[in-house]
């Protein structure tokens, strides 16, 4: 892995991204666009939400530049504004179940010492 010598500027950026990453509704709205643009509407009920909700959560992703959005007649049409985002929420679920599945194996096998 390459590690590259950041400006603190930049880390500031990337760790305003990962903020705007750490609200769990924000990241279901990610893993619905990751399936193909979507209008508000079409989010709400993909969601179960409300709309004011869906719509607060889908501007601040817009702002951080985490999504965008193209208007379609009377809609406004959202998709996945940084692809590389699918790649960092897989590499992070695969570590997080990396993690899972040894904590389990520690557990049987702390299990199976048992007298």
């Amino acid at each position: 892995m390459t590690h590259l010598a950041l400006s603190d500027r930049t880390l500031e950026l990337v760790a305003r991204r990962f903020r705007y990453l750490g609200e769990p509704f924000r990241l279901r709205i990610l893993q619905s666009l990751s399936r193909g643009e979507k209008t508000v509407g079409q989010l709400v009920e993909d969601l179960d939400a409300n709309q004011p909700n869906v719509s607060k959560h889908l501007q601040m992703l817009l702002e951080a530049g985490l999504v965008s959005r193209r208007k379609e007649g009377t809609s406004r049409v959202y998709s996945m504004g940084d692809p590389m985002l699918l790649t960092l929420c897989d590499l992070v679920c695969r570590s997080a179940r990396e993690r899972t599945e040894e904590d389990l194996a520690e557990l049987q096998s702390a299990q199976a010492r048992k007298p």
